[in-house]
């Protein structure tokens, strides 16, 4: 028989064996271009609930938000016409999400597949990611017009790439 002591011992060490695996996002920075206009800029307020388990991916989910209040491409004027209801919305939609539904490893980078919501408007989306020792930096791209920020008249003049560089602790 198993004393008490000696078995809250061992489901400590389990438990600290299976979470001492786990990384979570401690900081991001997260940059973009819009390609037609050559505009870059970048957004904050990242909050993370992300764990990423590297041995077991399919225990692991990438899942955050950034604030559109903080999106700056280094023009005020611009700034503030992006935040309002034509574009972002930031009143009705102060943040945008991700949520991932599977994460692979390709050789040497990991694909991430979710959903992307912006305005409301959810699509499936993807981020190609690169570890290094303590940090992912990723790439992904979309199309405004597909959640229905038109800035450009032609769906192929509206693409973005976005910039992701995060600490993994």
């Amino acid at each position: 028989m198993i004393k008490k002591p000696l078995l809250s011992l061992l489901l400590f060490s389990v438990s600290y064996l299976i979470f001492a695996q786990q990384n979570q996002i401690s900081n991001a920075a997260i940059t973009f271009e819009f390609v037609a206009k050559k505009v870059k800029g970048q957004i904050a307020g990242f909050q993370s609930e992300s764990s990423i388990d590297f041995q077991n991916l399919e225990n692991s989910v990438l899942k955050g938000s950034v604030a559109v209040k903080t999106l700056d491409t280094n023009n005020g004027l611009r700034n503030w016409s992006l935040k309002n209801g034509k574009y972002f919305d930031e009143d009705d939609h102060p943040r945008l999400y991700f949520e991932s539904t599977s994460i692979t490893k390709m050789e040497n980078e990991y694909m991430v597949k979710g959903n992307l919501t912006i305005k409301g408007i959810t699509k499936p989306w993807s981020i190609l990611f690169k570890k290094s020792s303590d940090s992912l930096k990723g790439e992904g791209q979309l199309y405004t017009s597909d959640f229905d920020i038109r800035i450009k008249k032609k769906r192929e003049d509206n693409l973005v790439k976005i910039y992701f560089d995060f600490e993994l602790d």
